[in-house]
């Protein structure tokens, strides 16, 4: 007997976009522009220009499965195209404006994108790859003020071409909607499609308040970029719930982020690592000289975050939320939240529990297994690999390609290596690529790194293994240090040695002034193997 429901109403953006014009249309979306001044409309308004994108989108010619991709910092405009696209039944491609010219160009032609709308701060990126390309038009935002070269189309001129009356096509929740290519560290980056009906219950799934914790109450700034796995979702939910929106538009830097979590009131944001020891290291030169929302909460993820970046935000009254996903996950996987019966714990427990990735949320799950196909025991010890499925996981790639990235029974191979802790909570410890495998025993480099964070005069800290003719592999800590501040390789050593065995600690110590980064903003190992590709004992 089948359920009597209405089980063919479709999860698509069309009816939240709806939504939030009918409850919400006058909440705010803010804009830092590149002069600095702040651009202010509601979502009555944004409304209105994602019906007129989507119309004269339709009018020059794009058809439902179509590729429009997006070259823009995050902003009102980018918002725009990330509903004015897929109501039309296109997919929107977001493009990683860090890449390199010839990333991006693989990226569109694989894409096989049909038009491309890009701000005009980007054009000399843009400039770089175009003679690489093959795209029909290509619509500059003004988001300088400037006028819009005139090769280029003007994008409120086009605008204006569309209608605010766009009628909707039918769209089906399996249709694809949006697109993002992995960061390809480990060869050519892979496309990831996702479903309207993907990003609806994923979206949903960052709502819950054992997740992410999302409403109408809060003033959201996702400083995590636009293009990358579509700012974690935020956007979405923000429409969903209609919650106000800040975008921080070109400027990254923490002084121009903790100015307006205090001038916009944010409530929650979300971004890596790199970007939250930047603002919390501002907080600390700083007490008590900022005013922000008394319920400020930052989503980590992207990389493991050490405890003691959230010890030092709690001491600011700000609470570190950590999570976990990947471009394939969309990316949501696991919050770490405490279970109410681990509240009366120790504070150093807690404190231990918030700094794993957490639980799986709703609707996904998650196994650790063994190199024997087995799954791991919850006892904080034994390594395995990540492994997920769900109903926002990507089942393939883009055109087929990396098949075995996925099991002969459907899980997704997340090539993170992970342990589970007392309670079901999976702690990270290491990429495949990235543990160190010393004497046939392995050491998680991320363990390492973390810990030297907590280190008062390490600002960045990241652990690669380098060739030992005896153990094969042993521990290298490249470190930059806060400015100022000094420490040795043995203050460090000494350090370390309560938390970890003594054949963890790191042999080598190099202190650089700055280390590698990835497009989005996470630690470039690769880069840094290759710097210390041909280190020797008598090096240090």
């Amino acid at each position: 007997m089948k359920g009597l429901m209405m089980d063919d109403y479709p999860l698509t953006m069309i009816t939240i976009l709806e939504r939030v014009a009918k409850y919400f249309a006058n909440h705010e979306i803010v804009t830092r522009r590149p002069d600095r001044t702040l651009h202010r409309y509601t979502y009555g308004e944004f409304y209105r220009r994602s019906h007129k994108l989507a119309s004269a989108l339709v009018k020059a010619g794009i058809k439902p499965g179509d590729r429009v991709a997006t070259l823009m910092w995050n902003s009102y405009s980018h918002l725009e195209a990330y509903f004015g696209i897929p109501i039309t039944g296109a997919v929107m491609h977001t493009l990683n404006l860090r890449l390199s010219p010839q990333d991006l160009a693989y990226i569109i032609n694989h894409a096989e994108d049909r038009f491309i709308i890009l701000e005009d701060v980007l054009l000399p990126l843009f400039e770089q790859v175009k003679n690489q390309i093959n795209v029909e038009k290509v619509i500059v935002v003004p988001f300088s003020g400037k006028p819009v070269p005139g090769e280029y189309i003007d994008y409120e001129q086009f605008l204006a071409t569309g209608d605010e009356s766009f009628s909707y096509p039918k769209i089906a929740e399996t249709d694809a909607a949006a697109m993002c290519y992995t960061s390809g560290t480990t060869g050519r980056p892979k496309g990831v499609l996702y479903s309207h009906r993907s990003l609806m219950l994923h979206s949903f799934g960052l709502a819950l308040p054992d997740s992410i914790g999302i409403s109408m109450y809060d003033t959201l700034m996702p400083v995590v970029p636009m293009f990358h796995v579509n700012a974690w979702c935020i956007p979405y939910v923000a429409v969903m719930v209609g919650a106000k929106m800040v975008m921080p538009g070109p400027y990254l830097d923490p002084a121009s982020l903790v100015d307006l979590f205090e001038k916009e009131q944010v409530t929650l944001s979300a971004g890596v690592p790199t970007i939250w020891a930047g603002i919390i290291d501002l907080l600390d030169q700083n007490p008590g000289k900022f005013k922000f929302a008394p319920n400020l909460r930052l989503v980590v993820g992207g990389a493991a975050v050490p405890e003691a970046i959230i010890r030092r935000f709690d001491k600011h009254g700000i609470t570190v939320i950590h999570a976990w996903g990947m471009t394939e996950t969309t990316p949501l996987g696991t919050v770490a939240r405490i279970k109410p019966e681990h509240l009366t714990e120790s504070e150093d427990r807690k404190y231990q529990i918030r700094a794993t990735q957490g639980l799986p949320v709703p609707f996904v799950e998650a196994r650790v297994v063994d190199g024997e196909g087995n799954v791991v025991p919850e006892d904080g010890k034994t390594f395995g690999e990540l492994q997920v499925r769900g109903p926002w996981i990507a089942a393939q790639y883009y055109k087929g390609e990396n098949t075995g990235k996925w099991t002969e029974d459907g899980w997704f191979r997340t090539e993170d290596v992970a342990v589970v802790e007392p309670g079901g909570y999976i702690r990270l410890v290491d990429r495949t690529k990235d543990v160190i495998k010393s004497g046939g025993e392995w050491i998680s480099s991320v363990q390492l790194e973390n810990a030297l964070m907590g280190h008062p005069a390490v600002k960045e800290a990241a652990v690669i293994a380098v060739y030992d003719p005896k153990w094969q592999e042993r521990p290298l800590a490249a470190v930059v240090l806060r400015e100022g501040m000094t420490a040795t390789p043995d203050e460090l050593r000494e350090f370390l040695a309560p938390k970890f065995a003594k054949w963890w600690l790191p042999d080598y110590f190099v202190f650089v002034e700055q280390l590698p980064k990835t497009s989005t903003g996470k630690i470039a190992k690769v880069q840094l193997r290759e710097m210390f590709k041909d280190w020797k004992p008598e090096n240090n």
